[in-house]
């Protein structure tokens, strides 16, 4: 019997950080009292809230379009996404000389859509309810000649991604656990193999929606498992199944899936507004969340957190957490 070798290795991670030096920002880990008195552990934050587009997804696009052929960029690329990896491949394809056409739902939030064309991006809108994204994104690319650049099934993309945990490490040293938010499972696939390339005891932990839990299924399951579209706050988690290639990375690499509500999701990105003073959007705070609502049993003593994005503007920020939840 025969094992796969795995999509990506810490190798890659490195490598994807050597590319993005300069380029994307080394984002500040944030320390606060009152949030370890709050859970009872020190806990170091990772805050890609202020990346470039807002988000961690600027990483793995970079890495990925950076990559392509002077004849694949005269081109240009195609991606799908809710947002943040649509600012992203938009941003990354303006930076190396590209054009970018993104297939975004129709209910995507108006503040990422606004910044994705500001990036000079083309928009394909759909139903997410009702239309296939990847199908919709998949004949653009071939109508036009266009390379597509996936949110998540890419080796380069989870490279990318995992370089925010390497940077994380080398400021906080080794922790005992690492939390990071799980959509499509990108994000987690390319933290996990950092964290746990250079920390093998390290404690791998995701956090879903609570509507939003394919992964936590899929791993429970031993295989990828599809659910209902999910109806949540955290926009950037609304998926229905976990990726192929982030799934067989997760399987092997991910200790446990934490679940949120979205009132917890507000609470966490009300503390993180008045206690921590950084704006986080619903995705990047179910981590957070996931800690001050205790839904993480047994919690180490030093532990790390992905905060994904802070993509939100002030109209909807102020409807998620202007009154009580």
């Amino acid at each position: 019997m025969t094992t796969a070798p795995a999509p990506i290795t810490l190798d890659d991670v490195q490598d994807a950080a050597a590319r993005l030096k300069g380029v994307a920002h080394r984002t500040p880990v944030l320390r606060s009292r009152t949030l370890d008195a709050a859970v009872g552990a020190e806990i170091h934050l990772k805050c890609e809230n202020f990346q470039r587009v807002g988000a961690f997804k600027f990483r793995g696009a970079y890495n990925a379009v950076s990559r392509l052929t002077p004849g694949q960029l005269a081109r240009g690329v195609a991606a799908y996404s809710s947002g943040n990896h649509a600012q992203a491949v938009a941003l990354a394809a303006r930076e190396l000389g590209a054009t970018a056409v993104i297939v975004m739902p129709e209910d995507a939030p108006r503040s990422k859509r606004a910044a994705t064309e500001g990036y000079g991006a083309e928009i394909v809108t759909y139903d997410r309810y009702a239309g296939d994204r990847v199908a919709i994104a998949e004949a653009l690319a071939a109508e036009r000649g266009l390379t597509l650049i996936p949110p998540y099934e890419h080796p380069h993309v989870m490279a990318g991604q995992g370089t925010a945990t390497l940077e994380l490490l080398e400021e906080a040293g080794e922790l005992d656990a690492l939390l990071a938010p799980v959509g499509g499972g990108g994000l987690i696939a390319g933290s996990a193999t950092a964290a746990k390339g250079l920390h093998p005891g390290i404690r791998i932990v995701g956090v879903e929606p609570e509507t939003g839990d394919d992964t936590k299924r899929s791993l429970e399951a031993g295989r990828r498992v599809e659910i209902p579209v999910p109806r949540t706050i955290a926009d950037g988690q609304a998926l229905h199944t976990p990726g192929e290639l982030t799934f067989s990375v997760n399987q092997r690499l991910v200790d446990e899936i934490a679940l949120v509500s979205d009132d917890e999701i507000r609470a966490a990105m009300r503390f993180a507004f008045e206690r921590l003073k950084i704006v986080v959007e619903p995705s990047g705070a179910t981590p957070l969340a996931a800690l001050l609502a205790g839904r993480v049993p047994s919690l180490p003593r030093r532990v790390g957190v992905i905060v994904s994005g802070g993509n939100i503007d002030a109209r909807r920020f102020a409807e998620l957490c202007g009154g009580g939840a």
